[in-house]
């Protein structure tokens, strides 16, 4: 009897196992049928790879127009420059000046140390 009762207890787990694996498959199947699902998926993963990229091309858009401005400072700076020669070169000449001057000083100061 322990036979048949053994048998009772593995045919159950079987068929327990069976139905698991049965409803695991409906879910599964389910899932691909849900075409409304799949689609929302699909277009969330969509959305989101058009937001990232359309983030880019505006971060790149304003690195653009930061260089368009950059070049038309240098070309307004070159301008003053053609039409007023002299001071700029004074200016220059002044900059230069105080750059050797504190160079000096402080070669002077380590050496005295």
């Amino acid at each position: 009897m322990t036979t048949s009762a053994d048998d009772q207890q593995e045919l159950e787990k079987e068929i327990e196992q069976t139905r698991e694996q049965l409803g695991q498959t409906v879910e599964a199947l389910a899932a691909k049928v849900d075409v409304k699902t799949r689609a929302q998926q699909e277009l969330g993963q969509l959305t989101a790879r058009l937001k990232g990229k359309a983030t880019e091309a505006t971060r790149r858009l304003r690195l653009q127009d930061r260089a368009n401005q950059a070049k038309q400072q240098v070309g307004q700076a070159g301008q003053q420059i053609r039409k007023r020669p002299v001071p700029a070169a004074a200016t220059a000449g002044v900059i230069g000046a105080l750059v050797l001057f504190f160079t000096v000083i402080r070669r002077w100061m380590r050496h005295d140390k």
